[in-house]
């Protein structure tokens, strides 16, 4: 058994437990935290969480609340990707939240 995570890049040690960290690029957050329409704050929002120990940075763009109204794949797009340019060199994976393919295709490509 490995003691290492292999994530893309970035290889993380997995003989402690890692913490994620969470930025909801939704104007309809379960957690109230919605960041859909701010970058700077959202940006601002992942590299506090890095130093607070995030070893991991999920991204999501689109409120997995229940009853939520789900968003077209341009719209997530239109939310992750200024906030993915400008957290690619953060030092941490970043992973995407998403149903969508059409979405992952997008961030893998950014």
């Amino acid at each position: 058994m490995t003691n290492k995570f292999h994530c893309g890049r970035f290889v993380l040690d997995v003989t402690k437990p890692i913490v994620m960290g969470i930025v909801n690029l939704t104007d309809d957050s379960l957690s109230g935290d919605g960041l859909a329409t701010d970058v700077a704050a959202a940006v601002r929002h992942a590299l506090r969480l890095i130093d607070e120990g995030a070893a991991i940075l999920d991204l999501g763009a689109e409120s997995s609340r229940p009853g939520a109204i789900t968003v077209s794949a341009e719209q997530e797009i239109q939310r992750l990707m200024p906030v993915i340019h400008a957290l690619l060199d953060c030092g941490v994976p970043l992973s995407i939240d998403t149903t969508k393919t059409e979405v992952m295709r997008a961030m893998l490509d950014a």
